[in-house]
């Protein structure tokens, strides 16, 4: 069960869900969830039949300023994230480990 995160636990894995809760507390700010679980019908699931959101293993934080942006992403790799995406309002993070570890990105 997580601390912070119960509105997206349906469908989410559940040690994603404890390192997210984490991160969380270790930002000490608010994570403004933008998308977690989606189904394979999703039309972002379409376009990317990959993605880890599909597992369940990955969420999009909102961001929209370089501060919040550097406490979540921070807080991510202090608890031991190692994929994120970077974009102008939200950070991806995720937990697949069939996909290459040790990365950042941008959108």
């Amino acid at each position: 069960m997580s601390k912070y995160f119960k509105e997206i636990e349906t469908n989410m894995n559940k040690r994603f869900l404890f390192v997210l809760d984490e991160a969380r507390e270790f930002a000490g700010i608010p994570f403004i969830i933008n998308s977690a679980y989606r189904s394979t019908e999703h039309p972002l699931s379409i376009e990317n039949p990959t993605s880890s959101h599909i597992k369940g293993l990955a969420v999009d934080i909102k961001a929209t300023d370089s501060t919040t942006r550097f406490k979540i992403v921070e807080a991510l790799i202090s608890v031991g994230f190692t994929r994120i995406g970077i974009a102008n309002t939200f950070i991806h993070v995720d937990l697949d480990f069939d996909k290459t570890q040790d990365v950042i990105w941008t959108y």
